[in-house]
């Protein structure tokens, strides 16, 4: 069985063919950084409108890199959720008109459980049931993740997602966009002990959420002062921007992996399972093996390429078929959070 999955949640324009025995075909990605950079932050209209000119030679591509025809296809899959509306919308509506034409099954895909079964990919076997969690420039959330499709939400961001706080301190600093790569590069020669940033609500043990706004602030006020509208990274010593980059990415990954840690506690699980565009910054995999060999679990991310967003991991699609999950024409997008449930 071969599946055409597709991916475009966010700013990333995804196609991929795999089989029912995870293989994978072909897989392209179009970034859109460059539309983003000037912004610091993805724009949602621009990405929307980016995703209608790019998803019909995306999928072209997947299709002629995998060596098949839309007549080879068994099921077209596509995320609905969650992400930004105009973004899903078009990749519903490609997904919907395949279905339609060539008369194919459609599944939907929940965008995180898919980052999640990254981790199943690149294990290459089952790593069900796992502490599930999920970093990235809209997310930040925990889940005890019993099955690839039965997520139980444990704590989250209960303002910014940390790819988001990456993003805002990078545009503070005039380090460009994305802001977790350039935050890593920078941090490389910088002290992280020279500012004193906050870690929100990492010493509450009863709670396994996040919260990053504080941090931005806290950044803010350190590098420009209190009630000053105006900021102007260009005034910043190489050093001071070097010294808060490191800084805000030791903040964010006390924060991250302590609570990771704890939820492993509170679930009594052994394995934990980490997915998402954070998930790729260096400093933070390297904390978590560290972690995993002094407490004693396992610990499952996927190489780079499966962080970010990728069409590869819609592989998940082929829990939904064997579940014997489809979705009829009226499908819709649902660009919030919403509890993933194996039955509807």
């Amino acid at each position: 069985m071969l599946i055409l999955t597709i991916e475009s949640t966010c700013d990333e324009t995804a196609a991929a063919v795999v089989s029912d025995a995870l293989e994978v075909r072909s897989s392209v990605v179009a970034s859109q950084e460059r539309l983003h950079e000037r912004y610091g932050g993805v724009v949602p209209e621009i990405a929307s409108r980016a995703h209608v000119e790019r998803i019909l030679p995306v999928i072209d591509e997947a299709l002629a890199k995998a060596g098949v025809t839309l007549a080879d296809l068994d099921a077209v899959a596509v995320a609905n959720r969650p992400g930004l509306g105009g973004s899903l919308l078009v990749g519903l509506m490609a997904a919907k008109a395949l279905a339609l034409a060539c008369d194919l099954p459609l599944v939907a895909i929940d965008h995180l459980q898919a980052h999640i079964y990254a981790c199943r990919l690149a294990a290459g076997r089952d790593v069900f049931p796992c502490v599930g969690l999920i970093v990235s420039g809209g997310h930040s959330n925990l889940y005890r993740c019993e099955s690839p499709l039965d997520f139980t939400p444990l704590g989250g961001t209960i303002d910014d997602a940390a790819g988001e706080a990456f993003d805002k301190v990078a545009s503070m600093l005039g380090l460009g966009f994305p802001g977790g790569p350039a935050i890593q590069q920078a941090a490389e020669r910088g002290d992280p002990r020279r500012f004193k940033l906050p870690r929100p609500l990492l010493d509450d043990p009863s709670r396994l959420d996040f919260s990053f706004s504080g941090l931005k602030t806290a950044v803010r006020y350190q590098l420009f002062g209190a009630g000053r509208p105006e900021m102007d990274a260009r005034a910043l010593e190489p050093q001071v921007v070097a010294d808060m980059a490191a800084g805000v990415q030791a903040a964010i990954i006390d924060c991250l992996a302590a609570k990771a840690v704890l939820a492993l506690k509170r679930t009594d699980y052994r394995r934990l399972c980490v997915g998402g565009g954070v998930a790729a910054n260096k400093p933070f995999r390297e904390r978590l093996e560290r972690l995993a060999a002094e407490h004693e679990f396992e610990l499952q991310v996927p190489p780079l390429s499966l962080c970010t967003d990728n069409a590869v991991m819609g592989a998940i699609a082929v829990e939904r078929i064997k579940a014997g999950l489809f979705e009829e024409l009226d499908l819709d997008i649902s660009a919030g959070l919403e509890r993933p449930t194996l039955a509807r």
